[in-house]
Protein backbone atom coordinates (compact mmCIF):
# COMPACT_ATOMS: atom_id res chain seq x y z
CA UNK A 1 0.00 0.00 0.00
CA UNK A 2 1.32 3.54 -0.81
CA UNK A 3 1.18 6.43 1.53
CA UNK A 4 0.14 9.20 -1.04
CA UNK A 5 0.26 11.83 1.85
CA UNK A 6 4.00 11.00 2.27
CA UNK A 7 4.89 10.52 -1.36
CA UNK A 8 2.98 14.03 -2.27
CA UNK A 9 4.90 15.94 0.28
CA UNK A 10 7.99 14.48 -1.07
CA UNK A 11 7.43 15.65 -5.02
CA UNK A 12 6.52 18.82 -3.41
CA UNK A 13 9.12 19.33 -1.42
CA UNK A 14 11.63 18.19 -4.09
CA UNK A 15 10.00 20.12 -6.63
CA UNK A 16 10.47 23.13 -4.16
CA UNK A 17 14.10 22.49 -4.21
CA UNK A 18 14.77 22.33 -7.79
CA UNK A 19 12.45 25.09 -8.60
CA UNK A 20 15.02 27.17 -6.22
CA UNK A 21 18.12 25.73 -7.79
CA UNK A 22 16.71 26.58 -11.27
CA UNK A 23 15.48 30.20 -10.36
CA UNK A 24 19.18 30.37 -8.97
CA UNK A 25 21.19 29.40 -12.26
CA UNK A 26 18.91 31.70 -14.47
CA UNK A 27 19.08 34.79 -11.99
CA UNK A 28 23.44 34.13 -12.63
CA UNK A 29 22.91 33.38 -16.44
CA UNK A 30 20.98 36.28 -16.82
CA UNK A 31 23.42 38.45 -14.89
CA UNK A 32 26.09 37.00 -16.64
CA UNK A 33 24.90 37.55 -20.02
CA UNK A 34 23.76 41.38 -19.54
CA UNK A 35 27.28 41.75 -18.44
CA UNK A 36 28.63 40.34 -21.95
CA UNK A 37 26.05 42.15 -23.64
CA UNK A 38 27.02 45.32 -22.41
CA UNK A 39 30.79 44.21 -22.59
CA UNK A 40 30.03 43.93 -26.48
CA UNK A 41 28.13 46.70 -26.89
CA UNK A 42 30.99 48.91 -25.42
CA UNK A 43 33.54 47.51 -27.30
CA UNK A 44 31.00 48.52 -30.29
CA UNK A 45 30.59 44.95 -31.38
CA UNK A 46 28.45 44.31 -34.47
CA UNK A 47 25.96 41.42 -34.14
CA UNK A 48 26.97 37.94 -35.21
CA UNK A 49 25.63 37.37 -39.00
CA UNK A 50 24.23 34.33 -40.12
CA UNK A 51 25.20 31.78 -42.58
CA UNK A 52 23.72 29.45 -45.51
CA UNK A 53 23.82 26.02 -44.97
CA UNK A 54 23.59 23.88 -48.27
CA UNK A 55 23.04 19.78 -47.75
CA UNK A 56 21.80 17.63 -51.05
CA UNK A 57 19.61 15.48 -49.62
CA UNK A 58 20.30 12.86 -52.21
CA UNK A 59 23.30 11.95 -50.21
CA UNK A 60 21.35 12.12 -46.90
CA UNK A 61 18.47 9.63 -47.90
CA UNK A 62 21.27 7.19 -49.59
CA UNK A 63 23.44 6.95 -46.59
CA UNK A 64 19.71 6.29 -44.85
CA UNK A 65 19.31 3.41 -47.04
CA UNK A 66 22.48 2.28 -47.12
CA UNK A 67 22.84 2.39 -43.37
CA UNK A 68 19.78 -0.30 -42.86
CA UNK A 69 20.84 -2.57 -45.86
CA UNK A 70 24.25 -2.79 -44.69
CA UNK A 71 22.90 -4.01 -41.07
CA UNK A 72 20.68 -6.61 -42.84
CA UNK A 73 23.92 -8.49 -44.06
CA UNK A 74 25.90 -11.26 -42.10
CA UNK A 75 28.93 -9.91 -41.31
CA UNK A 76 31.02 -11.01 -44.19
CA UNK A 77 28.98 -10.04 -46.70
CA UNK A 78 28.21 -6.65 -44.91
CA UNK A 79 32.11 -6.03 -45.33
CA UNK A 80 32.37 -7.05 -48.68
CA UNK A 81 29.41 -4.55 -49.24
CA UNK A 82 31.14 -1.91 -47.39
CA UNK A 83 34.09 -1.57 -49.24
CA UNK A 84 31.94 -1.85 -53.23
CA UNK A 85 30.12 1.21 -51.53
CA UNK A 86 33.19 3.36 -50.33
CA UNK A 87 34.90 2.08 -54.21
CA UNK A 88 31.57 3.19 -55.62
CA UNK A 89 31.37 6.39 -53.86
CA UNK A 90 35.23 7.27 -54.41
CA UNK A 91 34.94 6.90 -58.13
CA UNK A 92 31.90 9.42 -58.17
CA UNK A 93 34.22 11.97 -55.85
CA UNK A 94 36.59 11.61 -58.52
CA UNK A 95 34.31 12.53 -61.38
CA UNK A 96 32.47 14.92 -59.88
CA UNK A 97 36.02 16.53 -59.01
CA UNK A 98 37.06 16.28 -62.60
CA UNK A 99 34.10 17.74 -63.62
CA UNK A 100 34.52 20.45 -61.45
CA UNK A 101 37.92 21.14 -62.57
CA UNK A 102 36.65 21.54 -66.22
CA UNK A 103 36.92 25.34 -67.24
CA UNK A 104 35.55 25.82 -70.04
CA UNK A 105 33.52 29.04 -72.07
CA UNK A 106 30.51 26.92 -72.85
CA UNK A 107 30.44 24.58 -69.59
CA UNK A 108 28.86 20.87 -69.83
CA UNK A 109 25.17 20.94 -69.11
CA UNK A 110 23.87 19.70 -66.18
CA UNK A 111 22.34 15.95 -66.33
CA UNK A 112 19.47 16.62 -63.96
CA UNK A 113 16.92 19.27 -62.85
CA UNK A 114 18.00 20.80 -59.54
CA UNK A 115 15.16 20.58 -56.42
CA UNK A 116 16.19 23.72 -54.06
CA UNK A 117 14.07 22.95 -50.56
CA UNK A 118 13.28 25.84 -48.35
CA UNK A 119 12.39 25.49 -44.86
CA UNK A 120 10.05 28.06 -42.87
CA UNK A 121 8.17 26.96 -39.09
CA UNK A 122 6.00 30.22 -38.24
CA UNK A 123 5.35 32.02 -35.28
CA UNK A 124 2.92 34.34 -34.63
CA UNK A 125 5.79 37.21 -35.86
CA UNK A 126 6.73 35.29 -38.71
CA UNK A 127 10.54 35.43 -37.22
CA UNK A 128 11.86 33.37 -39.54
CA UNK A 129 10.90 35.77 -42.77
CA UNK A 130 14.16 36.88 -42.76
CA UNK A 131 15.64 33.56 -43.21
CA UNK A 132 13.21 33.04 -45.71
CA UNK A 133 14.03 35.65 -47.47
CA UNK A 134 17.81 35.51 -47.80
CA UNK A 135 17.37 31.58 -48.48
CA UNK A 136 14.93 32.80 -51.80
CA UNK A 137 17.66 35.77 -53.11
CA UNK A 138 20.08 33.00 -52.90
CA UNK A 139 18.12 29.93 -55.17
CA UNK A 140 17.10 32.77 -57.71
CA UNK A 141 20.90 33.47 -57.99
CA UNK A 142 21.46 30.17 -59.24
CA UNK A 143 18.20 28.54 -60.45
CA UNK A 144 17.21 27.90 -63.74
CA UNK A 145 13.69 29.00 -64.39
CA UNK A 146 12.97 26.28 -67.47
CA UNK A 147 14.13 23.17 -65.21
CA UNK A 148 14.95 23.45 -61.81
CA UNK A 149 12.20 23.69 -59.04
CA UNK A 150 11.55 24.92 -55.32
CA UNK A 151 9.80 23.54 -52.42
CA UNK A 152 8.69 24.52 -49.11
CA UNK A 153 8.41 22.55 -46.10
CA UNK A 154 5.79 24.82 -44.18
CA UNK A 155 4.32 24.61 -40.73
CA UNK A 156 2.62 27.78 -39.60
CA UNK A 157 -0.60 28.43 -38.04
CA UNK A 158 -1.08 31.80 -38.54
CA UNK A 159 -0.34 34.92 -37.17
CA UNK A 160 -0.12 39.04 -37.27
CA UNK A 161 -1.64 40.15 -40.89
CA UNK A 162 1.62 42.04 -42.24
CA UNK A 163 4.31 39.95 -40.94
CA UNK A 164 2.51 36.66 -42.79
CA UNK A 165 1.81 38.98 -45.85
CA UNK A 166 5.64 40.06 -46.06
CA UNK A 167 6.40 36.26 -46.06
CA UNK A 168 3.67 35.38 -48.90
CA UNK A 169 5.29 38.08 -50.50
CA UNK A 170 8.69 36.45 -50.21
CA UNK A 171 7.45 33.44 -51.68
CA UNK A 172 5.84 35.61 -54.92
CA UNK A 173 9.25 36.50 -55.99
CA UNK A 174 9.49 33.00 -57.08
CA UNK A 175 6.86 32.58 -59.79
CA UNK A 176 7.49 35.98 -60.71
CA UNK A 177 10.73 34.03 -61.90
CA UNK A 178 9.21 31.74 -63.50
CA UNK A 179 10.23 29.19 -61.08
CA UNK A 180 7.67 26.05 -60.05
CA UNK A 181 7.10 26.13 -56.36
CA UNK A 182 5.63 23.62 -54.41
CA UNK A 183 4.46 23.47 -51.16
CA UNK A 184 4.54 20.54 -48.48
CA UNK A 185 2.53 20.73 -45.68
CA UNK A 186 2.52 17.98 -42.77
CA UNK A 187 1.18 19.74 -39.83
CA UNK A 188 -0.23 22.65 -40.34
CA UNK A 189 -0.72 25.65 -42.91
CA UNK A 190 -3.68 27.95 -41.48
CA UNK A 191 -4.45 31.64 -41.72
CA UNK A 192 -1.10 33.26 -42.43
CA UNK A 193 0.22 30.09 -43.13
CA UNK A 194 -2.09 29.41 -45.52
CA UNK A 195 -1.93 32.75 -47.25
CA UNK A 196 1.72 31.82 -47.68
CA UNK A 197 1.06 28.44 -49.15
CA UNK A 198 -1.25 29.67 -51.58
CA UNK A 199 1.16 31.30 -53.53
CA UNK A 200 2.29 27.87 -54.76
CA UNK A 201 1.81 26.05 -58.08
CA UNK A 202 1.66 23.03 -55.98
CA UNK A 203 0.41 22.24 -52.39
CA UNK A 204 1.08 18.73 -51.07
CA UNK A 205 0.04 18.19 -47.66
CA UNK A 206 -0.07 15.19 -45.44
CA UNK A 207 -3.52 12.94 -44.69
CA UNK A 208 -4.29 15.00 -41.32
CA UNK A 209 -2.49 18.35 -41.75
CA UNK A 210 -4.54 21.36 -40.72
CA UNK A 211 -5.85 23.94 -43.47
CA UNK A 212 -7.85 27.19 -44.49
CA UNK A 213 -8.78 28.95 -41.33
CA UNK A 214 -8.94 32.14 -43.75
CA UNK A 215 -10.74 33.99 -41.58
CA UNK A 216 -9.43 37.45 -39.40
CA UNK A 217 -9.41 37.93 -35.65
CA UNK A 218 -8.06 40.69 -33.02
CA UNK A 219 -9.21 40.45 -29.53
CA UNK A 220 -8.17 42.59 -26.91
CA UNK A 221 -9.34 43.07 -23.09
CA UNK A 222 -10.60 45.85 -21.55
CA UNK A 223 -10.15 47.15 -18.10
CA UNK A 224 -12.34 50.44 -18.24
CA UNK A 225 -14.32 49.15 -15.52
CA UNK A 226 -11.63 48.06 -13.17
CA UNK A 227 -10.35 51.46 -13.41
CA UNK A 228 -13.15 53.29 -12.99
CA UNK A 229 -14.06 51.28 -9.93
CA UNK A 230 -11.10 52.39 -8.55
CA UNK A 231 -11.51 55.89 -9.38
CA UNK A 232 -8.06 56.00 -12.05
CA UNK A 233 -8.59 58.13 -14.87
CA UNK A 234 -7.12 56.79 -18.41
CA UNK A 235 -6.35 60.12 -20.73
CA UNK A 236 -6.33 59.12 -24.18
CA UNK A 237 -5.64 62.15 -26.55
CA UNK A 238 -5.50 61.19 -30.32
CA UNK A 239 -5.22 63.31 -33.31
CA UNK A 240 -7.07 61.93 -36.15
CA UNK A 241 -11.12 60.46 -36.16
CA UNK A 242 -9.66 56.51 -36.00
CA UNK A 243 -5.96 56.76 -34.67
CA UNK A 244 -7.60 55.05 -31.37
CA UNK A 245 -10.60 52.64 -31.99
CA UNK A 246 -10.92 50.17 -29.11
CA UNK A 247 -8.39 50.52 -26.61
CA UNK A 248 -7.23 48.34 -23.08
CA UNK A 249 -7.55 50.87 -20.62
CA UNK A 250 -10.23 53.30 -22.17
CA UNK A 251 -13.99 53.48 -22.12
CA UNK A 252 -14.70 52.07 -25.82
CA UNK A 253 -17.57 53.18 -27.67
CA UNK A 254 -20.43 51.85 -30.45
CA UNK A 255 -18.40 53.78 -33.34
CA UNK A 256 -15.15 52.42 -32.07
CA UNK A 257 -16.74 48.93 -32.04
CA UNK A 258 -17.98 49.17 -35.81
CA UNK A 259 -14.86 51.15 -37.25
CA UNK A 260 -12.83 48.22 -35.81
CA UNK A 261 -15.35 45.43 -36.87
CA UNK A 262 -14.73 47.50 -40.68
CA UNK A 263 -11.58 47.04 -40.79
CA UNK A 264 -11.52 42.96 -39.65
CA UNK A 265 -14.07 42.89 -42.85
CA UNK A 266 -11.42 44.85 -44.88
CA UNK A 267 -8.58 42.86 -43.68
CA UNK A 268 -10.47 39.46 -44.64
CA UNK A 269 -11.94 40.94 -48.16
CA UNK A 270 -7.88 41.46 -49.02
CA UNK A 271 -6.92 38.07 -47.60
CA UNK A 272 -9.91 36.32 -49.77
CA UNK A 273 -8.91 38.58 -52.39
CA UNK A 274 -4.82 37.08 -52.56
CA UNK A 275 -6.49 33.77 -52.16
CA UNK A 276 -8.60 33.83 -55.29
CA UNK A 277 -6.24 35.40 -57.59
CA UNK A 278 -3.32 32.02 -56.63
CA UNK A 279 -6.09 29.40 -56.70
CA UNK A 280 -8.10 30.23 -59.50
CA UNK A 281 -10.26 26.86 -59.23
CA UNK A 282 -11.33 27.40 -55.84
CA UNK A 283 -14.59 28.30 -54.54
CA UNK A 284 -13.40 30.91 -51.86
CA UNK A 285 -16.80 31.89 -50.73
CA UNK A 286 -17.55 28.74 -49.37
CA UNK A 287 -14.06 28.15 -47.97
CA UNK A 288 -13.31 31.99 -46.28
CA UNK A 289 -15.55 31.46 -43.81
CA UNK A 290 -12.87 30.68 -41.19
CA UNK A 291 -12.91 26.93 -40.66
CA UNK A 292 -10.51 24.44 -40.95
CA UNK A 293 -9.46 21.55 -43.04
CA UNK A 294 -7.96 18.22 -42.62
CA UNK A 295 -5.83 17.00 -45.60
CA UNK A 296 -8.25 14.69 -47.19
CA UNK A 297 -11.00 16.96 -46.78
CA UNK A 298 -9.10 19.85 -47.95
CA UNK A 299 -8.16 18.28 -51.21
CA UNK A 300 -12.26 17.70 -51.85
CA UNK A 301 -12.58 21.19 -51.32
CA UNK A 302 -9.75 22.00 -53.84
CA UNK A 303 -7.07 23.62 -50.91
CA UNK A 304 -4.42 21.39 -51.88
CA UNK A 305 -3.76 19.20 -55.03
CA UNK A 306 -1.72 16.18 -53.27
CA UNK A 307 -2.22 13.84 -50.67
CA UNK A 308 1.48 12.98 -49.58
CA UNK A 309 4.31 13.93 -47.09
CA UNK A 310 7.05 15.98 -47.52
CA UNK A 311 9.41 12.91 -47.32
CA UNK A 312 7.28 11.19 -49.79
CA UNK A 313 7.42 14.03 -51.86
CA UNK A 314 11.27 14.27 -51.63
CA UNK A 315 12.60 11.19 -51.79
CA UNK A 316 10.59 10.72 -55.27
CA UNK A 317 12.36 14.10 -56.57
CA UNK A 318 15.51 12.46 -55.87
CA UNK A 319 15.15 10.00 -58.58
CA UNK A 320 14.62 12.45 -61.38
CA UNK A 321 16.34 15.27 -59.68
CA UNK A 322 19.55 16.78 -57.81
CA UNK A 323 17.66 18.09 -54.29
CA UNK A 324 19.19 20.37 -52.34
CA UNK A 325 18.20 21.68 -49.07
CA UNK A 326 19.21 25.71 -48.61
CA UNK A 327 18.74 26.89 -44.80
CA UNK A 328 20.02 30.41 -42.82
CA UNK A 329 20.83 30.12 -39.50
CA UNK A 330 21.42 33.44 -37.71
CA UNK A 331 24.73 32.94 -35.41
CA UNK A 332 23.60 33.15 -31.45
CA UNK A 333 25.63 35.30 -29.86
CA UNK A 334 27.00 34.18 -26.29
CA UNK A 335 23.93 35.74 -23.81
CA UNK A 336 21.38 33.74 -26.65
CA UNK A 337 23.25 30.77 -25.92
CA UNK A 338 23.28 31.44 -22.44
CA UNK A 339 19.41 32.63 -22.47
CA UNK A 340 18.52 29.40 -24.46
CA UNK A 341 20.45 26.70 -21.97
CA UNK A 342 18.59 27.93 -18.82
CA UNK A 343 15.53 28.09 -21.02
CA UNK A 344 16.13 24.31 -21.67
CA UNK A 345 17.00 23.63 -18.32
CA UNK A 346 14.08 25.05 -16.88
CA UNK A 347 11.49 23.22 -19.34
CA UNK A 348 13.70 19.85 -18.91
CA UNK A 349 12.97 19.47 -15.14
CA UNK A 350 9.38 20.86 -15.52
CA UNK A 351 8.98 17.32 -17.46
CA UNK A 352 10.87 15.65 -15.14
CA UNK A 353 8.76 16.42 -12.76
CA UNK A 354 5.52 15.85 -14.51
CA UNK A 355 6.92 12.48 -15.53
CA UNK A 356 7.58 11.35 -11.74
CA UNK A 357 4.02 12.86 -10.41
CA UNK A 358 2.60 11.25 -13.44
CA UNK A 359 4.22 7.61 -12.82
CA UNK A 360 3.64 7.64 -8.99
CA UNK A 361 -0.06 8.28 -9.53
CA UNK A 362 -0.24 5.22 -11.87
CA UNK A 363 1.62 3.07 -9.18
Amino acid sequence: MINWRTDLEFLTEFGLFVAKAVTLVVALLVVLSALISAAQKGKGEQEPEGELRVKRLNDVYRKLHESVRAKMLGAQARKAWEKQQKKQHKAEQKEEKKKANLKSEDPEPRDKPRVFVLDFDGDIKASETDSLRKCITAVLGVADSERDEVVVRLESGGGMVHSYGLAAAQLDRIRVKGLSLTVCVDKVAASGGYMMACVADRIVASPFAILGSIGVVAQLPNFHRLLKKNDVDVEILTAGEHKRTLTVFGENTEKGRKKFQEDLEDTHVLFKDYVGERRPGLDVSAVATGDIWFGRRALEVNLIDEIKTSDEYLIEACERADVISINYRHKKSLPEKLGLAASGALEHTVMRLLSVFRNQKIQ
